[in-house]
This record gives structure tokens, C-alpha cells and sequence, in this order.
């Protein structure tokens, strides 16, 4: 499963970063993090609950940037 959501970064180097961060979580096959659009789409590992895993990428995300929002 793929979904995409809205994502509050400052800079570029920032989305690059929480990008990273967000391809490290469990559960995540892939992410990919639009500094220009301010979204970030996620690939879902087969079997993975999107909620939680969502919840799991912000926390890692706000490891880099720690008032990064995601909207999920």
C-alpha cells in the first residue's frame, strides 16, 4: 500500500534527512519526502498497520526536525 501525506519541513536538506529517517522505520518499504509540495508518500510493508507505522516515522522524523508535523 501506498498512501501520501502532508508534511511541514523547513528546508530541503531537512526532507532529505527525514526521508532517511523514515526509509529506517519498521514497516516502511519506502518513503520519498517533496520539500516543493510538502508531501511525503509512503510505501507500506505487506501486513503493516498504517496508523501505527505513521506514528513510528514521526518519531523518527522529529528526531530530525523536532517540530515536524505529518498530517495522517
Amino acid at each position: 500500500m501506498k498512501k501520501s501525506y502532508k508534511i511541514e519541513v523547513d528546508c530541503a536538506s531537512c526532507a532529505q534527512k527525514m526521508e532517511d529517517a523514515a526509509k529506517k522505520t519498521d514497516g516502511v518499504k519506502d518513503a520519498v519526502v517533496n520539500f516543493m509540495t510538502l508531501k511525503m508518500t509512503v510505501s507500506f510493508d505487506e501486513g503493516a498497520n498504517e496508523k501505527e507505522t505513521m506514528q513510528r516515522v514521526l518519531k523518527n522524523c522529529r528526531k530530525v526536525e523536532s517540530d515536524c508535523e505529518i498530517d495522517f
